[in-house]
């Protein structure tokens, strides 16, 4: 069975395709609004580590919602999980589609999707959605990461990656300034990618 992993190129989707190789037939995806070309970083990662990579191309429309929604909000919450919503929902319309994973973790604040829309998504798709590592806390994610990836972390803005914040950030930007971007992203915040696998 095909388990299509929402991918970033970054330490927590990937530890999620690790998990799931042993018992499914593992693709990474990348969705992207063709704003920037950062997809490529995450399809770097995946040739290191030796799984099949898809880009899909989503609707412009869903990230300016999204930007819209966080200005309005002025928090990044509602605006990621309306996007991570759509790239769900756009991975299960795959004509293949069975199993759809991503690498959300039990601390995470967003995206989070409730159950109510994650059975919406399986229902109208006919599909599977797991969250490997949900039952997850950070202590035990950053053991398993350091016992098999050589990873990258930095703070958000000085690290590039293929996560949606990445043109979020750049449309924000064009439309809003830089301050906006100043206010809406946290500093503090670190990003990660994969360099490669241990042994």
């Amino acid at each position: 069975m095909k388990a299509r992993v929402l991918f970033s190129g970054g330490k927590d989707s990937a530890l999620a395709a690790v998990m799931l190789f042993n018992f499914f037939e593992v693709e990474l995806v990348t969705c992207t609004f063709g704003i920037l070309e950062n997809w490529k970083i995450a399809k770097r990662v995946a040739e290191g580590m030796g799984f099949p990579f898809k880009v899909l191309n989503l609707d412009k429309s869903i990230i300016d919602c999204a930007v819209e929604q966080i200005i309005k909000d002025g928090t990044l919450r509602d605006g990621i999980t309306k996007i991570h919503k759509s790239a769900l929902e756009e991975v299960a319309g795959l004509s293949d589609s069975v199993l759809l994973a991503d690498g959300c973790r039990r601390d995470d604040r967003t995206p989070i999707l409730s159950n109510g829309e994650i059975r919406s998504i399986e229902d109208k798709y006919n599909v599977q959605y797991i969250q490997p590592l949900a039952g997850f806390g950070r202590k035990t994610i950053d053991f398993l990461v350091d016992r098999y990836f050589e990873i990258e972390e930095k703070e958000g803005r000085l690290i590039e990656g293929s996560e949606y914040e990445y043109e979020l950030r750049e449309l924000i930007g064009k439309k809003y300034g830089n301050d906006r971007i100043s206010e809406l992203f946290p500093r503090a915040h670190t990003h990660s990618r994969v360099l490669k696998m241990k042994g």
